[in-house]
């Protein structure tokens, strides 16, 4: 958003796999005994141990192509590997992306990402339902394909 300060607030992120591949992981599940969840892959461990050392991250959900996530950035403190006095949404993301594909070994990142501004509780809310059924809703995801 123009003239926005993505140095503090919170935010809502989608970040897709490289050319949209399934390298996260499976949905499985879905029957009367077992929700639909995400089967993580070796690489959607390493994307979900990046994801938890976020600074400020709220909530988070690996899909099998995409990551989305809920951060609140606050004035205080840095990048994760450096401290500095702000950080900014770009920044952090970047952050994430470099060390989870260097961890891998493998480009696991599209180029960019989508940031939403979360502006009321109940934005926050709707966001946090939307992610909670991701996995419930696959087949219907924007990012699925067969």
């Amino acid at each position: 958003m123009p003239n926005h300060d993505y140095a503090c607030g919170w935010y809502f992120v989608t970040i897709c796999t490289k050319d949209k591949r399934y390298s996260l992981g499976t949905v499985v599940g879905g029957d009367a005994h077992i929700a639909p969840h995400v089967e993580l892959s070796n690489i959607g461990s390493v994307a979900e141990m990046y994801l938890k050392r976020i600074p400020g991250i709220d909530t988070y959900v690996v899909m099998p192509n995409h990551v989305h996530f809920i951060v609140s950035i606050a004035t205080e403190g840095g990048p994760m590997w450096a401290s500095a006095p702000t950080q900014t949404l770009g920044c952090l993301v970047r952050s994430f992306k470099t060390l989870s594909t260097k961890a891998a070994g493998q480009k696991l990142w599209q180029r960019g990402y989508y940031d939403h501004i979360v502006r009321c509780e109940a934005d926050y809310l709707r966001i946090w339902q939307y992610m909670d059924e991701n996995p419930v809703r696959w087949t219907e995801d924007e990012y699925y394909f067969e």
